[in-house]
């Protein structure tokens, strides 16, 4: 049995390291939703269709609490804004 939450049932996880150019997200299917976490070292992300860059991007610092994304995941791309950057998402969705 898979663990529930109250905004759906947990779909997967991915762990994307070495990111020094833009990286998809692997969404699983049935996904709707993210937990954004990084470790270790910042990084930037973009949902627009657009490649973030080191410098261009929304921000995710090892410091911030985790982000909830409920979007097009198939457009969130990620790149780390320091070298060693690791970044944990968790899927959800409603199946």
């Amino acid at each position: 049995m898979q663990y529930t939450h109250h905004w759906g049932q947990a779909l997967g996880f991915q762990q994307i390291t070495g990111a020094s150019a833009a990286t998809a997200l692997t969404v699983p299917a049935g996904a709707c939703m993210a937990i954004f976490q990084v470790d270790t070292q910042n990084a930037r992300w973009r949902d627009d269709g657009t490649n973030p860059s080191s410098t261009v991007g929304m921000l995710v610092r090892t410091t911030d609490q985790p982000y909830i994304y409920a979007g097009n995941l198939s457009k969130v791309k990620f790149i780390e804004a320091t070298s060693g950057a690791v970044i944990n998402v968790s899927y959800y969705g409603f199946a």
